[in-house]
C-alpha cells in the first residue's frame, strides 16, 4: 500500500510540475511583448499623381473615410467612436500629422494592414478588419499609403480605447489572434487580379470591401472559424442583421443577373430590394462610386457563392394580437398596399417596396424589420436614385405589443409564412436603439 501511495504521489507531483511548467510557458507567451513583424522593404513606393489617385480610389473601395472620420470631424483624422460588445474603440488618425501617420513608412503601413500590428509592435484591435486587409496586395497598400500621406496633416491622436478589462490588453489580443487570425500568404510583389472576373470580385469582397466584417457569423469573442464567411449574422451593438449572401432566401444573388446586382450596389435598389441601415452607408460612401468594371467583378463573384441555407430559426411562441391587421391598415397599407403589393414611382421603380414575397420581410431574424418600424429611414440617395422615398419612425407612436402584432401579421400574410415577432423581440431592440 505504502509503495502504491508513494508511486501515486510521485506521479501526482510530476503531473503538477508539468502543469505548472505549462502555465508558466503560457503566461510567458501571453506577457512577452510584441515586436514589429519583419516585412520586406522594396524600393520606395511611387508618390506620383497617378499613384496617389489610385490610392484615393482604393480608399473609396474600402470605405476607409467612414470609420476614420469622427462625426463632424476632418476626413481621415480618426476619433470616431465604434461601439463593440467589449467597449468603445476609437478609429485612428490616417493623416500624416502628429498623432497620425507622421513618421510612418510604407512598410509600417503594410505591417498594419497585413499583420494587424502597429508601427511600435502593438497588436491592433480586431475592430480594424485586418482579417480582411491582410489580403490586400503590397502594391495596393503602397498606393493607399501614398494617398493618405498626401492628405492635409491633422495633429492630435484619437482618444484611448475604452475597452473593459481584459479585452484591450495585448495578452487578450494575442489570444484572439491565435484563435481567429492567419495572415494571408502573399508575396510583396503580388499583383491584384484585374478585369471583370470573379477573381477580381473575390479580391474586392474579401479584402478592401471587407464584406465579412458584417456578414460573418461571429461567436461570443467576436471571432469566427470562417472570418471570410458570408453566412450572415447580427451586427453587434448596432443590432441590424447582415443577411447571408450564400442563402437565396436571405441576400444571395446567385439567380440575379449581373446588371441587377450592379444596380443594387450602384443605385441602392434593384428588383424588389432596397438597401437600408448600415448597408445604406456602404452604398452612399463607397459602392456607388466604384468603377463599373469593379461592380461587375463583385457581382460575378457573388453569383458564384455556394448556395447554403442559413440555419433555421425556430418560431417563438407569441400571443398573436387580433389588432395586427388593424395596425397594418392604419399605418402601412397607404404606402405598401392593402395586400402588401407595394407602390411604384413615376420612374417605374418601387417607391414603396412590396411586402408580399419580400425576403427582407421573411428573414428568420426580424431585427431589421423592427429597426425600420421603430426608427424609420430613407433609402440611400444615389445618382441613379437621387430622391428615395422614406418611412417615418413609430418609436413614440406604437408600443411593443402593437409593433409585434403588425410585424407578425406582415410576416404571416400573402404567403410569407415567416415566424412570429414577439414583444420581447421589439423590447430588446427598442432598448438598444435608445442607448
Amino acid at each position: 500500500m505504502s509503495r502504491s501511495l508513494h508511486r501515486w504521489s510521485t506521479r501526482a507531483r510530476a503531473a503538477l510540475a508539468a502543469s505548472a511548467s505549462l502555465l508558466v510557458l503560457a503566461a510567458a507567451w501571453l506577457l512577452w511583448p510584441a515586436r514589429p513583424v519583419e516585412v520586406a522593404r522594396p524600393d520606395p513606393p511611387a508618390t506620383d499623381a497617378a499613384t496617389v489617385e489610385r490610392g484615393r480610389y482604393l480608399a473609396t473601395l474600402g470605405n476607409c473615410q467612414t470609420c476614420h472620420t469622427a462625426r463632424g470631424g476632418t476626413p481621415y483624422a480618426g476619433g470616431r467612436a465604434i461601439p463593440t460588445p467589449f467597449g468603445l474603440v476609437y478609429s485612428s488618425n490616417l493623416t500624416p500629422g502628429a498623432g497620425g501617420l507622421q513618421g510612418w513608412t510604407a512598410a509600417d503601413f503594410w505591417r498594419a494592414l497585413h499583420h494587424g500590428q502597429s508601427r511600435d509592435g502593438r497588436w491592433l484591435t480586431p475592430a480594424f478588419p485586418y482579417n480582411n486587409t491582410t489580403h490586400i496586395t503590397r502594391a495596393d497598400s503602397d498606393a493607399l499609403f501614398a494617398y493618405l500621406m498626401s492628405l492635409p496633416p491633422v495633429d492630435g491622436a484619437p482618444p484611448d480605447h475604452a475597452l473593459r478589462w481584459p479585452y484591450g490588453t495585448q495578452a487578450a489580443l494575442k489570444v484572439w489572434r491565435a484563435l481567429y487570425f492567419r495572415p494571408a500568404e502573399a508575396a510583396s510583389t503580388a499583383t491584384a487580379p484585374v478585369g471583370v472576373t470573379a477573381e477580381r470580385g473575390a479580391y474586392l469582397v474579401r479584402g478592401l470591401g471587407h464584406c465579412s466584417a458584417c456578414h460573418a457569423t461571429r461567436g461570443t469573442l467576436g471571432g469566427s472559424n470562417d472570418m471570410l464567411g458570408l453566412a450572415g449574422g447580427l451586427i453587434p451593438v448596432q443590432n441590424w442583421y447582415a443577411p447571408s449572401l450564400n442563402d437565396q432566401a436571405e441576400a444571395g444573388v446567385q439567380d440575379w443577373t449581373v446588371d441587377e446586382v450592379v444596380r443594387l450596389f450602384r443605385d441602392g435598389r434593384a428588383r424588389d430590394a432596397a438597401v437600408h441601415g448600415p448597408m445604406a452607408e456602404v452604398v452612399l460612401h463607397s459602392t456607388q462610386h466604384w468603377r463599373d468594371e469593379d461592380l461587375r467583378a463583385m457581382a460575378a463573384y457573388l453569383r458564384t457563392l455556394p448556395r447554403q441555407p442559413a440555419p433555421a430559426v425556430a418560431a417563438q411562441p407569441t400571443l398573436l394580437r387580433a389588432d395586427g391587421a388593424a395596425v397594418y391598415r392604419q399605418y402601412c397599407a397607404q404606402c405598401h398596399g392593402e395586400q402588401g403589393e407595394g407602390v411604384r414611382g413615376a420612374d417605374g421603380g418601387w417607391a414603396y417596396p412590396p411586402l408580399a414575397g419580400n425576403r427582407a420581410v421573411t428573414l428568420g431574424n426580424p431585427a431589421n424589420l423592427v429597426q425600420m418600424v421603430l426608427n424609420g429611414g430613407f433609402g440611400v440617395a444615389t445618382r441613379g436614385h437621387p430622391q428615395p422615398f422614406g418611412m417615418p419612425p413609430y418609436v413614440l407612436e406604437l408600443d411593443d405589443a402593437r409593433i409585434a402584432a403588425v410585424l407578425t401579421h406582415i410576416r404571416g400574410q400573402w404567403g410569407n409564412g415567416a415566424p412570429a415577432v414577439s414583444e420581447l423581440d421589439v423590447r430588446a431592440l427598442r432598448g438598444s436603439s435608445l442607448r
